[in-house]
């Protein structure tokens, strides 16, 4: 059973993978060493296979949302990984024409405990969901080294399903045809290595202070 960790992509060959987006719609494409989801008044997507797996694992991006003018009173990008059940889903919907993004853990579409907070292109320029032990964490961050949790809940039953699907959606109600794009798909940057610093004679034990993702 695969976890999302094991789906990776850095778009950088200017094919969008058909195995690994199997079940896109709406033309999505790789430009620029991104992946681009045309935003219209319809709707596209960039969705992978449904043959994964969010129980100690996650899903991590760098996101580009669509343009907020135009008329429109909404321009979304929806980040989210979808059940087997339709409405049934977790992630993110990025809007910049209302200034908002949104943590939601939807059932029939819905969330009431739903998490909005102001959308920042510095601050939300990368975003992670990420299942832990029972737990689930939105979290958010400016450069993909250091996260903020935004939100956490308990892990409904589903994530740990084999048969889960990942989905970047665009859609506008109003204006010209544009795009969203998402990058570094589960490519987490890797930590900065400051110079080490001996304080002792000997080593000191490594305190675990986090449980590790598996294929997260």
């Amino acid at each position: 059973m695969p976890a999302f960790g094991m789906l990776t992509d850095d778009f950088n060959d200017g094919v969008l993978d058909p195995v690994k987006w199997s079940q896109s719609y709406g033309d999505p494409s790789e430009a620029g060493g991104r992946a681009r989801v045309p935003c219209t008044t319809g709707y596209a997507g960039c969705r992978s296979a449904s043959s994964y797996s969010l129980a100690w694992s996650q899903i991590a991006l760098k996101v580009f949302p669509p343009a907020a003018g135009g008329g429109a009173t909404s321009a979304a990008m929806s980040v989210l990984v979808l059940s087997d059940v339709g409405g049934t889903d977790a992630g993110f919907i990025v809007d910049p024409a209302q200034a908002a993004i949104g943590l939601y853990l939807r059932v029939g579409y819905a969330d009431g405990a739903a998490v909005f907070l102001t959308y920042s292109a510095i601050d939300h320029a990368w975003l992670r969901l990420r299942e832990d032990a029972g737990t689930m964490r939105w979290e958010t961050s400016v450069d993909g080294l250091t996260w903020t949790v935004r939100r956490t809940a308990a892990s409904p039953a589903w994530v740990s399903q084999s048969n889960l699907s990942f989905l970047v959606e665009a859609h506008r109600d109003a204006g010209p045809s544009d795009f969203a794009e998402f990058d570094q798909f589960n490519i987490v940057r890797p930590a900065r290595i400051g110079a080490p610093s001996r304080t002792g004679a000997g080593l000191s034990p490594l305190a675990r202070t986090t449980s590790t993702l598996s294929g997260g």
